[in-house]
């Protein structure tokens, strides 16, 4: 393989992904991402991509430069708990199809796909078959398996689902990375923005000239859903998972944790209320691993949780983008091959003892 391995980015959203292969040493020459408030985002922060703002639909094979990898995390509602759970048969869970077609035509040596675990309830098993057998049928050996961003220097429980695939003429099958010796905490990554967020102006539109950008947060109610359990997580314990609504967004752990006043309802300690705040856009985006300088562009301060919590986690791209580069490095792809891959779980591989440290 190249020194530099090229990769196209499918579904980048803030290029999350995008952003942890560039640190492993990856190049992103295209990326597509068809959500128009995240497009200023990406184009402000990933220099030296060229953003196709298209419909995955509507791009041919030929659109794409010529790329070692794709990488990519197809829509997630569909299969997501918090979702209506239609899977496949909700039009968003068959975009994981038009990157089967993307994939076929181009014939990269290798793939990487990334979703929610919802995609492994029992319900959602013969639409993963069919996803995972359309991977090995176009001639990759793929395994699959969930894995914890906390594992891998991220500060937040954020179990995801990670496929990845490499061509059968490498006679490589990808395992995960194993785990850092310490698993980092909320204290680790914002102790230092503990006392300088602002709320959001009205509407919960954006602040002009913050001093720390990004660094505002949400106000308003919290609907009976959010108080149904504790929403804080104390500053030795990684942050609940980041979502993609900023009304959901955990609580800074200044607070006390809530108190559990009887099923599905929780409460505010009283005479601590005025600690219970929504963790600020930059906030969420340390927890999620995205550097300071990676500043979030939006009107609407729901738009920058949004592409925050949709994102994949940086540091845990950068250790799975490594591994990759890793396995790959010297080796040559041989004639394309349209073998039959194996189709393996994480669990049946030997998964490395050692541990990933001073990742650079």
């Amino acid at each position: 393989m190249p020194k530099k391995m090229k990769i196209a980015a499918l579904f980048s959203g803030a290029g999350g992904l995008d952003l942890g292969f560039r640190l492993a040493g990856f190049s992103v020459p295209w990326a597509n991402e068809y959500d128009k408030t995240i497009w200023e985002t990406y184009e402000k922060n990933h220099l030296s991509t060229s953003l196709d703002r298209r419909s995955i639909v509507e791009i041919n094979p030929g659109d794409i430069p010529l790329v070692d990898g794709f990488i990519g995390g197809p829509p997630c509602q569909s299969w997501s708990e918090a979702g209506a759970l239609r899977g496949i048969s909700d039009h968003r869970g068959q975009l994981f199809f038009e990157y089967l077609r993307l994939i076929q035509a181009k014939n990269p040596a290798f793939f990487l796909a990334e979703n929610v675990s919802g995609i492994l309830f029992s319900r959602h098993n013969k639409a993963l078959t069919k996803i995972l057998s359309g991977f090995t049928n176009l001639g990759y050996n793929v395994s699959f398996g969930l894995l914890s961003a906390n594992d891998y220097g991220v500060a937040q429980d954020r179990e995801r689902v990670i496929i990845v695939g490499y061509k059968t003429s490498l006679d490589k099958v990808f395992s995960p990375p194993a785990p850092h010796r310490k698993n980092p905490v909320l204290k680790d990554v914002i102790w230092d923005l503990r006392n300088s967020a602002k709320p959001a102006s009205d509407g919960n539109r954006a602040n002009q000239g913050l001093k720390i950008p990004n660094h505002e947060y949400m106000t308003g109610g919290f609907s009976s859903i959010y108080m149904s359990r504790n929403r804080v997580r104390s500053w030795d314990e990684p942050s609940f998972t980041i979502q993609a609504g900023g009304r959901h967004a955990p609580l800074h752990p200044q607070a006390p944790k809530m108190l559990k006043l009887g099923k599905d309802e929780c409460a505010f300690v009283k005479g601590s209320e005025d600690k219970y705040r929504r963790l600020s856009v930059r906030e969420c985006a340390r927890i999620q691993a995205f550097p300071d300088e990676f500043i979030f562009h939006y009107k609407n301060i729901a738009d920058g949780y949004k592409m925050i919590g949709n994102a994949v986690a940086v540091d845990f791209a950068k250790a799975l983008a490594l591994q990759i580069k890793a396995d790959l490095a010297n080796l040559e792809v041989s004639k394309p091959s349209r073998k039959v891959g194996e189709i393996c779980s994480f669990e049946e591989l030997e998964i490395p003892s050692l541990p990933l440290m001073n990742v650079v």
